[in-house]
């Protein structure tokens, strides 16, 4: 009884088969193109695709450059700041009263 079942079944198989191999004939358009390891075939893009594709990037990275160097120029033409007298002696003036009050709270906590 099994191996009259292995037998319909493996001429099942064959039949299976000879289907797909008629529908493989028929056209390679209406099955979907894919390689022995079922991965899709890589697509391919013309020299000239990859050509407009590197002068876009090319384009893209000069402009990047340019908008990095311009700030640096205008930095260095800022020139720099100095600190007045009157403005030293506040500061100083204020960080003393700071330390100051600072050690009078901790003489009145201890």
């Amino acid at each position: 009884m099994i191996a009259a079942a292995i037998v319909g079944f493996e001429a099942q198989k064959r039949q299976i088969d000879i289907e797909i191999a008629e529908l493989r004939a028929l056209g390679k358009e209406s099955v979907p193109a894919t390689s022995e390891s079922g991965k899709a075939p890589k697509r391919k893009m013309s020299a000239a695709s990859r050509k407009k594709m590197a002068l876009a990037q090319q384009k893209r990275w000069a402009a990047k450059k340019k908008a990095i160097s311009e700030p640096e120029a205008t930095l260095a033409a800022k020139p720099k700041r100095k600190l007045s007298a009157a403005g030293k002696k506040r500061i100083i003036a204020a960080s003393k009263k700071y330390w100051a009050e600072k050690r009078a709270a901790a003489k009145k906590s201890s």
